[in-house]
């Protein structure tokens, strides 16, 4: 895992090494059976003793611990670390190619469901991956075919119920003219490919919206990108960001990144935290978004700063008297607040919501309750009615703030 940060950081003398220690600590551990180097960063094992067929999950196991024991590499300690799958001959399956291909299959999935550990081939677990390459293929088409569009919902003041911001969510028209939200597509962004294609044509799409907000003196303050794992990794996000923008003249003030708390600490990534500061030293602002729902903890804030916390849908669900949820909400406002770190809450529907929120301190949300994701035009209708128009020394002092950030 994670041999290409290793090369990028160390150099390819170390990566090679550790290639070379693993190996021989892999030909160690399965021994007599054979290993073989099958890819850059992939090694294959054929198991053919009794012992080790009777148990294949121990054998796993045992190739994993043989790892995890730090390695010296061109005078640097690396830790390795390795993801397996694997998949054995049955009755009705006895040919070669399809049992290799089935261990591919099983690899995938272990890689996408957590590194770092086993897993064995299922039949569903080849229908699921299956379904994701479909899933690619319909957003490859969509793509070519100029049927990605972006749906702006809006993000409000909940005591005035202006519209300070708009978050960006990308909808893909199928063929029949149905238009589906990402969660159908959602797992196409595992393609590093499709989800940069994805990035690019969100950001013109978001340029274009926002300079005719702009030409047309319509209150605008900023717009929420998503960013997916791909787009940090590329280490070309602000370029392309700078790129696409200044194509339409739209200064970056305008422009909230936001990071899924799967993406900011995913697999502990120390790229996408390198990347999350270097851009927020360009001047940029962060929002770290369904904050709650996965691996972040408050404490990382520490090393990751971030500029706005979008609490999720699921505590704001729950919000009621005596309710867990009101009592962490409730702190999580106290700590941002703090920390001068904005707070906005995701999924309001209901008044009562609204209300407990804005008696809480929040100053900010985001749900039905204002409005659902909307098409260009009825956004720009929205924004028109209900868009917060900052007086000049606010605007000022704006322009002023994200020019000094980005000196």
């Amino acid at each position: 895992d994670n041999l290409k940060t290793i090369n990028d950081t160390f150099g390819h003398a170390t990566g090679d090494a550790l290639l070379q220690t693993i190996a021989s600590r892999v030909s160690a551990s399965v021994a007599p059976d054979r290993v073989f180097r099958v890819g850059g960063d992939e090694f294959a094992v054929i198991l053919q003793g009794a012992e080790a067929l009777a148990d294949i999950e121990r054998v796993a196991e045992n190739i994993l611990g043989t790892l995890r024991v730090p390695a010296e590499c061109s005078g640097h300690m690396i830790m390795p670390r390795a993801t397996i799958g694997g998949a054995v001959l049955s009755s009705e399956d006895r040919h070669a190619a399809n049992v290799y291909a089935h261990a591919d299959f099983a690899l995938y999935h272990a890689k996408e469901t957590g590194r770092g550990g086993f897993v064995l081939y299922s039949r569903g677990i080849g229908s699921a991956i299956e379904t994701r390459i479909e899933v690619i293929r319909d957003v490859d088409a969509a793509l070519r075919e100029g049927r990605i569009h972006a749906f702006y919902q809006p993000i409000v003041r909940l005591d005035t119920r202006e519209i300070v911001g708009l978050e960006a969510l990308c909808r893909l028209r199928k063929p029949s003219g149905e238009i589906v939200s990402a969660a159908a597509f959602h797992e196409a962004t595992s393609d590093v490919g499709v989800a940069s294609q994805l990035t690019e044509r969100m950001m013109a799409i978001i340029a274009a919206d926002a300079r005719s907000w702009l030409e047309q003196g319509i209150p605008l303050q900023h717009v929420g990108i998503n960013i997916a794992s791909a787009d940090f990794h590329s280490g070309t996000l602000y370029a392309r960001l700078k790129a696409a923008f200044g194509r339409e003249n739209v200064p970056l003030r305008h422009i909230i990144l936001e990071v899924t708390e799967s993406v900011y600490l995913g697999q502990r990534d120390p790229v996408v935290a390198r990347e999350i500061k270097a851009l927020r030293g360009h001047g940029l602002r962060v929002a770290l978004d369904d904050f709650g729902t996965g691996f972040a903890s408050l404490t990382h804030l520490l090393t990751v700063p971030v500029d706005i916390i979008k609490i999720d849908k699921a505590f704001v669900d729950r919000l009621a008297q005596g309710d867990p949820s009101l009592a962490i909400v409730e702190g999580l406002v106290d700590i941002a607040r703090k920390l001068d770190i904005k707070i906005i809450a995701e999924g309001i529907e209901s008044e009562a919501q609204a209300n407990l929120l804005t008696d809480m301190g929040c100053k900010l949300g985001q749900g039905y309750l204002f409005s659902r994701a909307v098409p260009h035009q009825i956004a720009t209708g929205l924004l028109t009615r209900f868009g917060q128009r900052l007086d000049q020394e606010a605007a000022r002092l704006l322009v002023s703030s994200t020019a000094s950030q980005q000196r």
